[in-house]
């Protein structure tokens, strides 16, 4: 195929943006990128798709998300982190069925991909949503996820025994690192390879020590990658501190074996400089996720001084009740300019930094850039084609803003995954979205009433 007449911000090692450019595939492969009249010349019998107006640019990698919690969107708004988990998000997450967990993951995965988004992180998918749903959610849909299956053994955040978990949230060592071995064995690399299966570790104070040791010496064995929460609040930090001799976020996950290329630690709000040059030295990835850390006031995570210690930061949603969106182009506006607010320096992580957070750094830390996250010869052909034409767009002068600073998921006409057309004029092609909203609503709704919030969730104004 084709895709001509539009501009193409590439994100390869030159950064070249081109006009009046096209993009061939072949199969799963990018073959051939130039300008418009030469790769029409050179192909003429290719099937060809106009993308006059649009700008081209590699799909999107969120590298934290959340796919059962998009049944719970709007469930858990303007409370406080203790509140938020210990009295909505956890009792709902406690009541879920399997069947709750696909219907979740097929709402997600529709969401993800009309904006724009070809790759995820899962960050820790529980054993009662049913594993295997949310493979075959992300094997139906086209989609190419990277899915963490819990691993704990303490139902409890950090040290407090106040924020218990639900008893329904609650796993053993058996249940969620085997569980998360057999799902490896089962589902790693199915669905054309677009499946990976991860660790996706709970926060300290969630995982025994031992636990933790355990996980990552299987995750050097077998080249599992983890994933975790990590000094997303102060009684993170709290915690690491009541731990042996005191440690702080780095150390202590450095003494269990969790700082590695191939972990992706998520957050990261409450670091010292010390826990920085620590980070940066490993080679550990950071996902960060501004408008959840905003949201639920955990603070702001230091990126300007991360970028200067040369860690490499990408981009996650966080879940639906703590984001109230998947929309990772959302996600980059607002990573470009709170960083600005904080510091009061405009020029703080620029719109190509966001851009590069989004894509090309998102393959990095899952591991994926020698496949996507650019758009190279010789890559997977993962792209999304934004349409540039409506007046909320124009006039535009610079690609990497109108993309980074104004566009929305709504603007999104095309997606392409694995050389697949998935999205195709802003309409979903596998999956029935209609179906996918009905039975999300359906379930939604059982899921609260299943866990006793009926009355809790909903409008705080009078609603007649």
């Amino acid at each position: 195929m084709l895709f001509t007449n539009t501009t193409i911000i590439t994100l390869d090692p030159t950064r070249r943006i081109l006009t009046n450019a096209a993009l061939r595939t072949s199969a799963t492969l990018i073959t051939d990128i130039d300008k418009t009249p030469i790769l029409l010349t050179k192909y003429p019998h290719d099937e060809v798709h106009d993308l006059s107006g649009h700008i081209l640019i590699p799909g999107l990698i969120s590298t934290h998300m959340h796919t059962a919690q998009t049944l719970l969107r709007g469930c858990a708004d303007d409370l406080e982190l203790v509140s938020w988990l210990c009295e909505r998000i956890w009792v709902l997450q406690g009541n879920f069925t399997p069947e709750d967990g696909y219907a979740a993951a097929r709402l997600s995965v529709v969401e993800m991909l009309k904006g724009g988004t070809t790759c995820f992180l899962e960050s820790m998918f529980a054993d009662r949503y049913g594993f295997d749903g949310l493979c075959h959610a992300v094997e139906e849909s086209g989609i190419r996820g990277c899915l963490g299956k819990i691993v704990m053994d303490t139902g409890r955040y950090a040290q407090d025994d106040a924020w218990a978990m639900h008893p329904g949230l609650i796993e053993d060592r058996e249940t969620s690192l085997g569980g998360a071995m057999q799902m490896w064995e089962k589902w790693n690399g199915k669905a054309e390879d677009r499946i990976r299966v991860w660790f996706g570790a709970r926060t300290p104070g969630g995982v025994s020590s031992e636990l933790y040791q355990e996980m990552t010496a299987l995750s050097k064995k077998h080249n599992i990658p983890i994933t975790m929460h990590c000094a997303e609040v102060a009684a993170d930090r709290d915690f690491f501190a009541s731990v042996g001799e005191g440690h702080t976020p780095m150390s202590y996950c450095d003494s269990v074996g969790l700082l590695s290329p191939s972990t992706v630690l998520v957050h990261m709000v409450h670091l010292d400089d010390g826990d920085i040059a620590r980070l940066a030295a490993s080679g550990t990835h950071v996902a960060h996720c501004p408008t959840s850390n905003a949201k639920l006031a955990s603070g702001t995570c230091r990126v300007p001084d991360l970028q200067r210690a040369g860690v490499n930061i990408s981009l996650g949603t966080d879940g639906a009740p703590c984001n109230n969106s998947c929309d990772m182009l959302q996600e980059m506006k607002l990573a470009g300019i709170i960083h600005k607010g904080v510091s009061g320096d405009p020029t703080v992580v620029t719109a190509e930094e966001v851009l590069e957070m989004a894509t090309i750094n998102g393959a990095k830390a899952l591991g994926l850039d020698r496949w996507i996250g650019s758009l190279e010869v010789g890559k997977k052909a993962d792209f999304v084609a934004i349409d540039a034409r409506g007046v909320a767009m124009q006039p535009w002068f610079n690609p990497v803003s109108a993309v980074v600073y104004t566009a929305t998921g709504r603007d999104v006409g095309l997606v392409v995954v694995d050389g697949k057309v998935v999205v195709k004029d802003g309409v979903l092609l596998t999956m029935d979205e209609g179906e996918v909203i009905r039975e999300a609503q359906r379930r939604s709704r059982e899921v609260v009433e299943r866990a006793g919030l009926a009355g809790k969730v909903g409008a705080r104004w009078p609603v007649v």
